[in-house]
C-alpha cells in the first residue's frame, strides 16, 4: 500500500497537460481546449474579393491618330503644327513625361516655353467646355486659333468658362478683351457696395465687363472725352436693362450728384478716396510720393524730396535724397499728373479735415495728398495744406485763409485717402463740409 508520507512524492505538485507532466504550474490552473487549426484555404466570400489588381496605365488623353506615333513622330507633329491645336497640344505634356524640357522641346519645334503653356492650358479650357455640353458653334470658333483666348479665362469657373466663351464669340473680343472680361467677372464679387454695383447682374459676362468700364468712368473728370469714351464701351457691353438705363442717365448728366469718380463725391473739390484692399497691386499705373507725418509741422514738408522718377529698364524708382517713408498709390487722375513737388501727409485722425462731425465722423488715419508747386491760395472752393500756430498741420478752405489774409499754403490738396475696409460707407455729401 502506498503510504503518504512527508518523503512521499506529493501528487499535487504535478499537473497533466495533453498528458505531459509539468511541475510549478502556473498560478492559473484552468486550461481551454486547443484551437482549431488554421486553415489557408479561401473561404467563398474571399474568393469573391480580389485584393490585388493588375497595373493598368491611365488613359491617354491623346487624339487616336497620334498614339501609335514614337518620340520623333510626335516631334515632328509639333513643328510642322500637323493637325488643329487642341489636338497636338496634347503631346507636350506627353514629351514632358519623356524627359523633355520645354527649352529642347522649343530647339526641336520652334514652340517657345510660354506658347507651350499656353497650348496646354487652353485645351484644358477647351477640355472643360467640351464636358459642359458648349454650343458646337462656340467651340468650333475656337479650333483654328483660338488658344489665346481659351487660356485668358482660365482662372474662371466651368460655368463661367462657357459664358465667358460664347461673348467672346458673340462680341468678337480680341486676347486682350478676353483678359479684361476675365479679370472683371473675377473682380466684380469683391465690388460690392459700391456704386450702381447692385444694378449689374454678376451672372451676365457682359454686365461685369460694363461695370469695370463703369468704374473707370469715374477715375475721370466730368465732364471729359475719356470718361465718356469709358461709358459708351460700359454701355455697348452691358446686358441687362438695368445697367443699361444707370449708365445711359451717366450719359445724359442725369445722375443726380452721385459720386462721379471711384468713392469720389461730385460736388466736394477734393476728392475723398477710400483705398480698396489690393487696388494698388492691381492698378495699371501706381505714383510713389514721400510721406511726412503731421505731428513735425512743416519742417517735413518743407525737406521732402520733390523729384522721385523711375529709370532704366527696370524702372528703378530714384528720388533726388534719401527719405524714410514712402506710399505707393493707384495712378488716380487727381496725382497721376504730380511730377514735382507732389507730398503725402499722414494724420492719424482724421478730424484735422474741414467736415461736420455731426454729420459724419469716424476716427481714422487718412493721407493727404499736396501740390507743393500749387502754393498760391486762389480758389475759395479749394482746399490747402497750412501750418496753424498751436495747432500743427491742417486742411482749410480757400475762403477762411483768405479772410485772414493768408496768400500763400504749403500746397493745394489734391485727393485724400482714407484706409481700406472691409465694409463699405457712404463717402462725403457736400454738406458734410463746413
Amino acid at each position: 500500500m502506498l503510504s503518504i508520507t512527508s518523503n512521499t512524492l506529493n501528487l499535487s505538485n504535478f499537473f497533466t497537460r495533453n498528458d505531459v507532466f509539468f511541475t510549478n504550474p502556473p498560478p492559473f490552473s484552468s486550461f481551454k481546449p486547443l484551437l482549431k487549426p488554421i486553415s489557408a484555404t479561401l473561404t467563398p466570400s474571399s474568393k469573391q474579393q480580389q485584393l490585388y489588381q493588375p497595373f493598368r496605365p491611365p488613359p491617354s488623353h491623346l487624339p487616336p491618330k497620334f498614339r501609335s506615333l514614337d518620340t520623333a513622330g510626335r516631334l515632328d507633329v509639333l513643328a510642322n503644327r500637323l493637325g488643329l491645336w487642341f489636338e497636338y497640344a496634347p503631346l507636350i505634356p506627353a514629351l514632358y513625361q519623356e524627359g523633355f524640357l520645354p527649352p529642347s522641346i522649343e530647339a526641336s519645334t520652334g514652340i517657345s516655353g510660354v506658347e507651350q503653356n499656353r497650348l496646354i492650358v487652353a485645351a484644358q479650357v477647351r477640355d472643360s467646355l467640351v464636358q459642359s455640353d458648349s454650343d458646337p458653334q462656340v467651340l468650333a470658333f475656337f479650333d483654328t486659333s483660338g488658344f489665346e483666348l481659351l487660356y485668358e479665362i482660365r482662372l474662371l469657373s466651368a460655368t463661367q468658362r462657357a459664358a465667358a466663351a460664347r461673348f467672346v464669340v458673340e462680341n468678337k473680343l480680341d486676347a486682350k478683351g478676353a483678359q479684361d472680361l476675365a479679370r472683371a467677372i473675377k473682380d466684380f464679387p469683391r465690388r460690392r457696395g459700391d456704386i450702381a454695383w447692385e444694378k449689374f447682374q454678376y451672372v451676365l459676362p457682359g454686365d461685369c465687363l460694363s461695370f469695370m468700364y463703369y468704374r473707370q468712368s469715374r477715375e475721370h473728370n466730368n465732364p471729359s472725352e475719356e470718361r465718356i469714351s469709358a461709358l459708351q464701351l460700359a454701355l455697348d457691353v452691358a446686358d441687362s436693362e438695368d445697367a443699361k438705363n444707370v449708365i445711359a442717365k451717366e450719359l445724359e448728366g442725369e445722375s443726380g450728384g452721385e459720386e462721379t469718380n471711384d468713392g469720389v463725391v461730385d460736388g466736394v473739390r477734393v476728392p475723398v478716396v477710400r483705398l480698396k484692399f489690393g487696388e494698388v497691386s492691381e492698378a495699371s499705373n501706381v505714383v510713389v510720393l514721400p510721406v511726412c507725418r503731421a505731428k513735425e509741422k512743416e519742417r517735413e514738408v518743407l525737406e521732402a524730396p520733390w523729384e522721385c522718377k523711375s529709370q532704366g529698364e527696370f524702372g528703378l524708382v530714384v528720388a533726388e535724397k534719401g527719405w524714410k517713408s514712402w506710399v505707393v498709390l493707384p495712378g488716380w487722375e487727381p496725382i497721376y499728373g504730380l511730377r514735382n513737388g507732389g507730398v503725402v501727409v499722414s494724420f492719424s485722425d482724421a478730424r484735422v479735415l474741414p467736415w461736420k462731425v455731426n454729420r459724419w465722423y469716424m476716427e481714422e488715419a487718412i493721407l493727404v495728398v499736396a501740390d507743393r508747386g500749387r502754393k498760391e491760395v486762389a480758389a475759395d472752393d479749394g482746399f490747402y495744406l497750412v501750418a496753424v500756430d498751436g495747432e500743427g498741420l491742417k486742411v482749410e478752405r480757400g475762403s477762411a485763409l483768405k479772410e485772414r489774409g493768408v496768400e500763400e499754403s504749403l500746397g493745394t490738396v489734391v485727393v485724400v485717402v482714407r484706409p481700406p475696409r472691409e465694409v463699405t460707407d457712404d463717402q462725403l455729401n457736400d454738406e458734410d463740409w463746413e
